[in-house]
């Protein structure tokens, strides 16, 4: 018998194990160690370094559940990069004049170029998760969209483009419980919106649409870090060393000679 979930058929997201965890004290020192090693990489893939050679832009894309971490990811990525040598580019919803033009265009002009480094705090997924779950497009427009998604990524990546993409996980239960904290100190109840409360309503309506979304983008070109962020210690060492080794990996498939890590540095 296949196995199957209240959602539909099991998929990679159902697999994600949401016990990993890590003490503050070991995720503390890791996080310095993939820091000193992303800023090598970041100033060797922008030309900085005595190999003076330019690499690839790179593209990081972050997606998650409300509340998942992406914010304190993002810090920890950027943490230890010159300010002048990435950008942070948070995605809201489009614009009226963004929605007279194809899904994809207003993204274009964010695009890293050769050498540069982009952080999409969400991204053109939003296509594929809150335009479908809140039914401003059909199933049928949804499957198309997935499909010029997988080849715009194509594109990129043939382009010069290193593309790394995380969904950040956590359950129900946790989500509730980091949103009752953020209603609950003054300093973070700036984070929690009605449309936060509006989107955890409609939580089955999000797990079908990601697991559609996994199931058709997640292509060998660019696939899918599925990250378990129920524990914000490992979730943010995860983050930090997968992107580390995918870099890497990217880096020299396309022939570039990567300097090996300084002492102290994560390995990879």
């Amino acid at each position: 018998m296949s196995l199957r979930t209240r959602f539909g058929p099991m998929s990679r997201v159902d697999k994600i194990d949401l016990q990993k965890t890590l003490s503050k004290e070991e995720s503390d020192e890791r996080v310095i160690m993939a820091q000193r090693r992303l800023t090598q990489l970041r100033l060797f893939s922008a030309g900085l370094l005595e190999h003076h050679v330019v690499g690839p832009g790179l593209l990081v894309l972050f997606e998650g559940f409300d509340a998942a971490g992406k914010g304190g990811s993002i810090r920890r990525l950027t943490a230890s990069i010159d300010p002048r040598h990435v950008v942070v580019k948070p995605i809201g919803p489009p614009t009226t004049e963004e929605l007279r033009h194809h899904f994809l265009w207003r993204f274009q002009e964010a695009l890293p170029g050769r050498g540069e480094m982009t952080v999409f705090d969400r991204s053109w997924y939003g296509r594929l998760l809150v335009e479908r779950v809140e039914g401003e497009i059909n199933e049928e427009a949804a499957r198309q969209s997935a499909k010029e998604i997988v080849e715009f990524e194509r594109m990129l990546i043939n382009d010069g483009v290193t593309l790394v993409k995380f969904w950040l996980h956590i359950s129900d239960e946790e989500q509730l419980r980091r949103f009752n904290e953020r209603a609950n100190d003054p300093l973070k109840h700036w984070k929690l919106t009605p449309d936060d409360w509006e989107n955890r309503a409609h939580r089955s309506g999000y797990l079908k649409a990601l697991k559609f979304m996994v199931r058709t983008t997640d292509q060998p070109h660019a696939k899918w870090i599925l990250v378990p962020a129920e524990d914000k210690h490992y979730a943010r060492v995860a983050v930090l060393e997968m992107l580390i080794d995918r870099w890497v990996e990217d880096l020299e498939r396309r022939g570039l000679d990567v300097p090996a890590p300084s002492k102290g540095d994560y390995l990879g």
